[in-house]
């Protein structure tokens, strides 16, 4: 099979240069009529072309005859016989692990009379015409506007929108990334990616203030205004004292900023130590 593949590929590629060396040797004999008699140098130069592409041509013409006698010899007759019985076992022939995309695109063109798509409200209805008079009906949901293969799920579009508040598109990306999360195409979230997702679904900017407003701190400005570290806020909100809320695990804590006086004033009155320190070290044991 090979080999008939790369014989009529010569032959193809011997008949698509004839016609260009025979255009050659026309034009060098025109221009060999065209010179003057008296400029016997020049003369000569395209006489001398002339006879080349001559040679060429005539070259040319016995590679396109010489590719036609290069025929694929006849079939064994075990291999005739392997076809012929593939021809009568359609699931073999298109399971067979040398059948390429291009051998199936023939079976179906062999095999299929005619496909017949009637399109519903919900679904697409296909009606499959095989040759022999067999039928086949399949039917697949049809996608609603807006919707395609590659789409997100509604908790992710949840999920993006309430980011949207917290965090830029680079921060956004960064916390879907940690946990896994990927796009509907199953790649990694970037900074584009979110972009590109925000502006399709028209999901308001980040504002940076907007935390502010509503009356929430982030992790670090809490720490900052307890004059704490960022461990002992992490503390404080797992033993409930600190009531604050994440959109996800490893999105950023928005902290009641109404909740820091009453916990400074109880800190103060119960006498207990604050450390100066906003950064603590962390120490790791083995």
């Amino acid at each position: 099979m090979r080999r008939s593949r790369t014989g009529a590929r010569r032959r193809r590629q011997a008949e698509l240069a004839l016609p260009q060396a025979r255009y050659e040797a026309d034009l060098a004999r025109r221009q060999c009529d065209a010179v003057d008699p008296a400029k016997r140098l020049v003369a000569a130069e395209l006489e001398r072309r002339w006879n080349d592409r001559l040679v060429d041509g005539q070259r040319q013409e016995e590679r396109v005859a010489a590719a036609a006698d290069d025929r694929p010899d006849a079939l064994e007759t075990a291999e005739k016989d392997r076809l012929l019985a593939l021809g009568a076992d359609l699931e073999t022939a298109w399971s067979h692990p040398g059948a390429a995309a291009e051998t199936r695109k023939r079976i179906l063109r062999t095999v299929l009379e005619e496909i017949v798509v009637p399109l519903a409200e919900t679904r697409i209805e296909r009606l499959l015409q095989w040759r022999g008079g067999d039928h086949t009906r399949l039917a697949v949901p049809r996608n609603r506007r807006g919707q395609h293969r590659w789409s997100t799920g509604a908790d992710l579009h949840d999920l993006i929108r309430s980011l949207a508040r917290q965090q830029s598109y680079g921060g956004v990306a960064a916390t879907l990334n940690r946990p896994g999360r990927k796009t509907g195409r199953g790649t990694p979230w970037t900074q584009a990616r979110v972009r590109s997702f925000r502006s399709k679904h028209e999901v308001p900017v980040h504002r940076p203030a907007e935390m502010a407003e509503r009356g929430g701190l982030t992790l670090e400005e809490a720490s900052k205004r307890l004059g704490v570290g960022k461990m002992t806020v992490l503390r404080l909100i797992s033993a409930g004292t600190i009531t604050a809320s994440q959109v996800c695990k490893g999105a950023p804590w928005a902290i009641p900023e109404a909740q820091l006086s009453a916990i400074r004033t109880a800190e103060l009155q119960s006498g207990r130590p604050r450390t100066s320190d906003l950064n603590p070290k962390t120490m790791y044991f083995q």
